[in-house]
């Protein structure tokens, strides 16, 4: 659980968490509604998003629900303009959906599978980046993180192709947004979360017991330092396996 002496004052700031309606993207949605952000909450699962804006409001803080799906260009692009005409500027921004794609050897992937994972894991976070960019810009400490995996980030592992690559892929893309806006106020994060009780994963290890790793909840403190305006790291990568734990 999250150490509520750690939770910081984020009133007044304007979050958005792609892939919020489950998983790691819900409870990095919560997190930051209860320390006070404005939360814009993208999914493509309505009902899901629904059910979390009654925790973050049964909670005392405040969403904004945006039904999208991330592998369709067009929402993207309208999805910055809109933003662009309500607000003023984005503080935080966490890129966070993903999907899996299969678990199969390099050979044996369909292309159509392929495709979807570098659409959702890799092109869409490049496309967040140019609609998303100027509000960033207009934040006096944007702060963006990237969630990544260990699989890919660090290592490859076979029948994991098309995740792992856009993993690398992300990552890749992660720093060098860093590096163009280093002499700016936006200061970019990598978070790997490790094995977490999600969806993803139970696809991903059917057998394991998903009482034996960490609830998504259980991030909060390692989040709240990637958005802090006291975090000045390039891209540093903070895995929750090395963080201190409550």
């Amino acid at each position: 659980m999250t150490n509520t002496q750690n939770i910081p004052d984020l009133s007044g700031k304007i979050a958005l968490v792609t892939g919020a309606s489950r998983g790691i993207g819900r409870s990095a949605a919560k997190a930051l509604a209860v320390a006070g952000a404005h939360v814009l909450a993208l999914a493509r699962t309505v009902g899901g998003l629904e059910e979390l804006d009654d925790e973050i409001t049964a909670a005392g803080g405040k969403a904004s629900l945006i039904p999208a799906d991330l592998a369709d260009d067009q929402s993207i692009e309208h999805l910055g303009a809109v933003l662009a005409e309500r607000f003023s500027k984005l503080d935080i921004l966490i890129a966070n959906a993903a999907v899996l794609g299969e678990l199969a050897p390099l050979q044996d992937i369909d292309p159509k599978a392929w495709r979807q994972v570098f659409d959702v894991n890799v092109t869409a976070n490049w496309r967040l980046i140019r609609a998303l960019d100027p509000l960033l810009r207009a934040s006096d400490a944007a702060r963006v993180a990237f969630v990544s995996s260990s699989v890919g980030g660090l290592e490859a592992r076979a029948f994991w192709g098309a995740y792992a690559a856009s993993k690398a892929a992300l990552e890749t893309l992660a720093q060098t947004y860093a590096l163009e806006t280093n002499k700016t106020d936006i200061r970019v994060s990598i978070i790997d979360p490790g094995p977490m009780r999600t969806k993803m994963r139970a696809q991903a290890m059917p057998g394991e017991n998903p009482e034996t790793i960490p609830c998504p909840d259980e991030i909060g403190d390692l989040l709240y330092h990637a958005v802090s305006i006291t975090y000045e790291g390039e891209c540093e990568r903070l895995a929750f396996r090395d963080w201190p734990k409550a």
